[in-house]
């Protein structure tokens, strides 16, 4: 009699569950804030001094503004403005801008859109608290730049040194005034090529690997001076136009499934002749520099289990994976080194423990999962992501789902993923985000969901009742006559 009223407790959840399932739905991102093509940022604002970083060590070039803002209205002051040119602030990522000595408090930020008329867009920066008439704040502009990097020349020999340019101007972009400005730029060696030098100005002072424009006096609000450094780099210009990854949680089975599969490309100077494998292979007892994406360590959280890498044609078996207590590492090598303008997809995957992953609630019938959103392969050079697409599959019945992340989205979703043996399918919290490097690595998704108790035994009943029906079926086909005419009875 208990496992009867048992019985009928798990299907009463089971039909709640279902009846709750269209109830989780996230509403994307509102739409950006449109402006006419003729808007100028109000001049209430002068920069008294700026100090601007490049650094060009990797791929993707990184940029650290300090700047000192004076509120020079007569009214408190909330939004400035940073203009950029439409190409640029396509490929800009990473926004971040916060008060000087107060990194844990970001402002927030946002891509005030043009008109398709405008050359321009800016972003735009909303302080947390209003800055009063003639007061000063320093605020600190972080962001990096993909796809900035040219070859020049565009073709080299096999083992030649690569060199690449990279085009800027000598101002910071800004809309407001500035007093006093400057702008250094660090280099991944000494060995800088060719810089520019700007007419009617001191040369750029140079020390090491670095090269020190200004400091400029009394630059005008919208001021650009282009200049372009080239400079030796002999690495693969490691680029991700699409990142797919998803992420399946299993209550059922007490484990989070981990699947990325990358679409990668080789920007760095092209082959000037075909590739020859006799001097590929010579060339390997002494390692030198080269611009081809040999092999790829990929990081994973300790405990990891069953890896796999797989490409277009299939399994790779030149790959190494090695998981312990302290430490995970998938070590995999291409079908073949990925010279410049050569392009290579492929997919890799792994277990992990949901205890590692996952807790419950203390109360209710809530969990929360938090999970790395971006992994992938630690370059020494640096790898940078146009796009990533991220899913995390929950167990059929979730409902209630909530995210949080640090990372810059454009977009989220929630939808229904049905696999075998599925009811009406497990939600799916899809999130998108543009202009990624591999500097975000392990920074974290945090997303909440409830899931009663009696949704585990969904999958259980919906096996149970399928093999019942195959049965009963099988009983009913072989249970009928069949035959041609009636039968003869022997006397």
């Amino acid at each position: 009699m208990k496992s009867f009223f048992f019985g009928l407790s798990c299907i009463a959840a089971l039909f709640n569950s279902i009846a709750a399932a269209d109830s989780n739905l996230t509403k994307p991102l509102s739409s950006k804030q449109i402006l006419p093509a003729n808007f100028k940022p109000p001049q209430v604002f002068s920069i008294s001094k700026l100090e601007r970083h490049v650094n060009l060590e990797k791929v993707y070039p990184k940029q650290t503004w300090e700047a000192t803002v004076k509120n020079v209205d007569k009214e408190p002051q909330t939004e400035l403005y940073i203009p950029f040119e439409s190409d640029v602030i396509s490929r800009i990522g990473g926004f971040q801008a916060y008060e000087k000595g107060i990194k844990s408090k970001l402002y927030e930020t946002d891509v005030v859109e043009y008109d398709t008329e405008s050359s321009t867009e800016f972003y735009k920066i909303t302080l947390r608290e209003p800055l009063a008439p003639k007061a000063e704040k320093t605020l600190v502009v972080k962001y990096h730049i993909l796809s900035a990097l040219r070859p020049l020349p565009e073709l080299i020999e096999q083992m030649s040194s690569q060199h690449v340019q990279h085009t800027l101007s000598a101002y910071a972009p800004s809309s407001y005034p500035v007093i006093t400005q400057s702008t250094i730029i660090t280099f991944p060696s000494s060995r800088i090529t060719d810089y520019t030098v700007l007419p009617d100005s001191v040369e750029p002072s140079k020390s090491a690997r670095k090269l020190t424009y200004g400091p400029y006096k009394d630059v005008p609000a919208g001021a650009e001076e282009p200049i372009s450094v080239r400079y030796e780099f002999t690495f693969p210009l490691t680029h991700a136009s699409l990142l797919e990854r998803d992420i399946e949680v299993s209550h059922w089975g007490g484990n989070v499934a981990f699947e990325d599969r990358f679409w990668l490309s080789n920007r760095a100077a092209g082959l000037q002749d075909h590739f020859s494998r006799v001097k590929w292979q010579m060339a390997q007892y002494a390692n030198p520099p080269t611009t081809a994406l040999k092999d790829m360590r990929i990081p994973l959280r300790p405990g990891s289990a069953d890896a796999y890498f797989t490409d277009d044609i299939g399994n790779v078996s030149t790959s190494r994976f090695r998981s312990n207590s302290r430490e995970a590492e998938l070590w995999l090598k291409p079908r073949y080194p990925l010279f410049g303008k050569w392009n290579y997809s492929f997919k890799i995957g792994w277990n992990g423990d949901a205890a590692n992953f996952l807790r419950k609630s203390t109360s209710g019938d809530g969990y929360v999962l938090k999970v790395p959103f971006l992994e992938g392969p630690k370059l020494a050079e640096g790898l940078e992501y146009e796009r990533v697409e991220l899913r995390v599959i929950l167990p059929e019945g979730s409902r209630n789902i909530k995210f949080d992340t640090t990372v810059p989205l454009v977009g989220n979703d929630t939808s229904i993923h049905r696999t075998f043996m599925d009811t009406l399918g497990r939600p799916t919290l899809s999130l998108t985000a543009l202009n990624l490097v591999d500097e975000l690595r392990d920074t974290e998704l945090i997303v909440t969901y409830d899931y009663a108790w009696g949704s585990a035994y969904r999958k259980p009943i919906t096996i149970s009742v399928a093999a019942f029906a195959v049965f009963t079926a099988a009983w009913f086909i072989g249970s009928l006559d069949v035959s041609i005419g009636k039968k003869v009875q022997k006397a």
